[in-house]
């Protein structure tokens, strides 16, 4: 009997263990492959923004802050990927994640001359994402589908993005 409930107290005591080791919303971060997330937020100019507003576009969503170092290198390339790209169906969404609030990305805003949306990404877009840090930046095809995942920023990232974005828009 006693070997009996020791055995049924360690199979209570692994079934814990797996409830507690289970994969929380950083292993939920969405994948290469998988459809874009659903999301809605507020851009600085006042607009209401979804993964709607994107449909049939290269999308680039660059998760950031204002304070990252790495987050402030990628803003001119992406100014620059916009200005190039732009007319050819390239879209690029950037979502704060400061705690400084709308006051601090509309200086980044205007500091670097961003030629494209930024909102503040709220608890619930940051964990739908998995975003633990930053920078990362998802690169989403035509159809809507995660085609790349880029965490940190470099030289090697830019000429990749690049790479990549006209490979996506010249797709159909």
């Amino acid at each position: 009997m006693r070997s009996s409930s020791a055995l049924t107290w360690f199979i209570l005591v692994i079934i814990a263990a797996s409830f507690l080791a289970a994969p929380g919303p950083v292993d939920a971060a969405p994948r290469v492959g998988q459809p874009l997330p659903n999301f809605k937020v507020i851009s600085t100019a006042g607009q209401m923004i979804t993964q709607d507003n994107y449909r049939g576009q290269v999308l680039i969503l660059d998760f950031f802050t204002s304070w990252c170092q790495p987050c402030r290198q990628s803003i001119p390339h992406l100014v620059e990927m916009k200005r190039k790209y732009g007319t050819q169906g390239l879209q690029i969404l950037g979502l704060s994640v400061n705690e400084e609030g709308e006051r601090a990305v509309k200086k980044l805003a205007d500091e670097f001359q961003v030629n494209y949306p930024l909102a503040l990404a709220g608890e619930l877009t940051t964990d739908d994402f998995g975003i633990r840090s930053v920078p990362i930046m998802f690169l989403i095809d035509k159809k809507g589908i995660i085609v790349e995942v880029h965490r940190g920023y470099s030289n090697e990232t830019a000429r990749s993005v690049e790479q990549s974005i006209k490979r996506l828009l010249a797709e159909k």
